[in-house]
């Protein structure tokens, strides 16, 4: 695809990209502190300066193409945000039964929610086609890790934990699925797809394990204070070789982090002695800044090309806002359904943070040409985003102040001290 660029040399100079990039970048960090104080999640702030954007774009005649940009960050964003999850992965056997429910939960909640959401595409849609509905369903069926993450920090230590978990095994298992359907030939429900892809991600696991392994022996001997962009390089490189080869190549970056993260279980007993743990973990603490920090970028700057790229006139479209609303309304039925039989009756603010996001539209933007349904209107992404956002920010702003409340009342009750005289023995 070519960059078409139609503008003034003025006012897209290199100094003006500099300074706009720049400017943008502040305003996300802002956002995102604004955010932890008020629970608003920073990516619909970041959608909102897209949209003002688009109209200044337009008021100078500039007309620039961002589907090659988003291309581009579409891939490191995916490759940074599963390494990400990854690495806050703790693979511990005291938290078996959490990582099992959350996983469970997250499975049954995705696979649910994309044939439910599959269904309403083809009652609005005729003549789309049943692997087409499931492609375009799956992107709005996977949690926000990038945004529920930072968002429960002030929820309590186990609710906290169940969100991470079932957010991170969402994005992974997500993203896993998209693939499958997409990468697939013919039906992707018939047995020969569905061997053809357990034998290709078994494969990519192999291989995976033995580049991990090699990375981090290798990688703890080198002395060069450069070598974690080195690190990063290298797992793009594998990243995109893999992908030239048709393997799941996400799995490589997966298995990657949950190695590192977990060190210890990986290299039991006597092979410990080939590790030096102080570089592992240096290595370990600096590549989780990395990504991070690369995250945040991605992430900042694909929320506001998003926001220029929206046609503004699909906001107005009765159609879409049905389409929405009943894909939303469906989120939260499961949701509730799956929540309570699994967690009992102590499911609030729970059932209500399930918030699409990055991932949401990264892979709408990744959905091949050849599946590609014309009239499916980008609309509904971002009703669906915004929607399940402003949902789940009034459930924590609730929550918030239920949990202010109740410690004031326990603050408010005297405590009295009673005068213990011991008998003589």
């Amino acid at each position: 695809m070519n960059l078409v660029l139609l503008a003034s040399p003025g006012i897209l100079s290199s100094y003006n990209l500099i300074i706009g990039a720049s400017v943008i970048i502040i305003l996300s960090f802002f956002f995102s502190e604004f955010a932890k104080r008020t629970n608003i999640p920073s990516v619909l702030m970041l959608i909102v300066l897209g949209v003002l954007l688009q109209f200044a774009l337009k008021a100078t005649g500039t007309d620039f193409n961002f589907f090659p940009v988003l291309e581009l960050l579409g891939i490191v964003g995916l490759i940074m945000i599963v390494l990400e999850a990854a690495l806050e992965l703790k693979l511990d056997r005291n938290k078996l039964m959490p990582i099992s429910i959350s996983f469970a939960i997250a499975l049954v909640g995705l696979l649910v929610s994309t044939l439910v959401a599959a269904e309403i595409l083809q009652v609005f849609f005729k003549d789309m086609t049943v692997k087409q509905a499931w492609i375009y369903a799956t992107p709005l069926s996977i949690l926000s890790s990038a945004i529920i993450i930072p968002s429960v920090n002030r929820l309590r230590q186990d609710k906290k934990e169940f969100h991470i978990y079932e957010s991170t095994f969402s994005d992974i298992l997500g993203i896993m699925m998209f693939y499958f359907l997409t990468g697939s030939e013919g039906d992707a429900s018939s047995g020969s797809g569905f061997g053809a892809f357990l034998l290709n991600v078994v494969l990519t696991i192999v291989i995976s394990l033995i580049s991990s392994y090699a990375i981090v022996l290798i990688f703890q001997k080198i002395q060069s204070h450069v070598k974690l962009f080195l690190l990063i390089a290298v797992l793009l490189l594998l990243y995109a070789v893999g992908k030239k080869l048709h393997l799941s190549s996400l799995i490589i970056i997966l298995v990657f982090g949950l190695l590192i993260a977990n060190i210890k279980l990986f290299f039991p007993g006597r092979f410990q002695k080939y590790l030096d743990f102080n570089k592992i973990h240096h290595i370990y603490e600096e590549l989780h800044v990395i990504t991070l920090e690369t995250a945040f970028v991605v992430r900042t700057f694909f929320f506001v090309i998003f926001g220029i790229t929206i046609s503004l006139n699909s906001l107005t479209d009765g159609n879409v806002a049905l389409i929405s609303a009943l894909l939303v309304l469906s989120i939260y039925l499961i949701r509730y359904v799956l929540t309570f039989a699994a967690l009992g009756k102590d499911i609030f603010p729970q059932v209500f943070i399930a918030p699409r996001g990055l991932i949401t539209v990264l892979l709408f933007y990744a959905i091949p040409v050849s599946f590609e349904y014309k009239n499916f209107n980008t609309g509904i992404l971002l009703f669906v985003i915004i929607a399940t956002s402003i949902i789940m920010t009034i459930a924590m702003i609730y929550d918030k102040r239920r949990s202010g409340r109740a410690i004031s009342r326990a603050q408010s009750v005297p405590v009295g001290a009673v005068k213990w005289n011991p008998k003589s023995v």
